[in-house]
This record gives structure tokens, C-alpha cells and sequence, in this order.
């Protein structure tokens, strides 16, 4: 790990890999992410370079993921909170709390963002809910 550096690469690839196959998993969330993506290990890998631009800084990230989740249909408040609950799982069994703990105030930032955008192109003339964080 670099001087004063956050976490390594590796520990944001496992935080990024085991997330996913919780996600792939789930009942509810697997069949949502499994019909749009395709091809896992390139999604992955953008993840990372995603996780790595907040958590260390790096510039490999280039995408739009505000985009692709307005896109959805259906989506539900009960969606953004089972994803949550898995992320902060998967953040509880990090060895190193420090990168856990930003991410998943990252994750809980994120989530509450496209939560509140994803109500307002959906259903632009009701009051925004907001989310039950774990």
C-alpha cells in the first residue's frame, strides 16, 4: 500500500467481487442486475476503476451510472435498501475498516442520489421518499 494510501487495489477488487456475487444471489436483486448485464467481469472491472476514483483517487473511471440506473423501470425504494444492506454486509467483513467505512458512507451517498433522481424522472410531480438506511 502507498504512504497514507487508503487501501490497496486488491482490497477494493475483493470489496468489489464479493458484493456482486452477494448481489447475484439475492432473490431479488440477482434476476434485476443478471437481465441487464451480460458479460460480469467487464462490469466488474468498470467497478473497480468506479471504487477505485473515490477511494484512492485514480482517474480510470468514465460513465454515466446516474444514466443507466434512470433507465430502469419499476425500481423501488425497497430496491436501493436490499442493496444497501448487501453492501454494508460485504463492508462488515472487510479487514480494513477504514476503506469499509468511507464506502459504504460513499455507497449511502450514492444510493440517496439515484434514489431521489430516479423519483424525479419518473414521477416528477411527487414528493420525493426517502430511503430507510441500514
Amino acid at each position: 500500500m502507498a504512504l497514507n494510501a487508503l487501501c490497496t487495489r486488491q482490497e477494493i477488487h475483493d470489496l468489489v467481487w464479493d458484493f456482486y456475487d452477494r448481489i447475484r444471489m439475492d432473490d431479488v436483486l440477482g434476476p434485476i442486475f443478471s437481465e441487464r448485464i451480460k458479460d460480469w467481469d467487464t462490469h466488474l472491472g468498470v467497478m473497480e476503476e468506479f471504487w477505485s476514483s473515490l477511494l484512492l483517487k485514480t482517474d480510470g473511471f468514465n460513465g454515466n451510472p446516474m444514466a443507466k440506473h434512470l433507465s430502469l423501470q419499476h425500481i423501488q425504494a425497497s430496491h436501493f435498501e436490499q442493496w444497501l444492506r448487501l453492501f454494508k454486509e460485504t463492508c462488515q467483513e472487510r479487514e480494513n475498516q477504514a476503506m469499509a467505512e468511507l464506502a459504504l458512507e460513499y455507497a449511502q451517498r450514492i444510493a440517496r442520489s439515484f434514489w431521489f433522481g430516479y423519483q424525479f424522472q419518473h414521477n416528477p410531480t411527487k414528493v420525493a421518499s426517502e430511503l430507510q438506511l441500514p
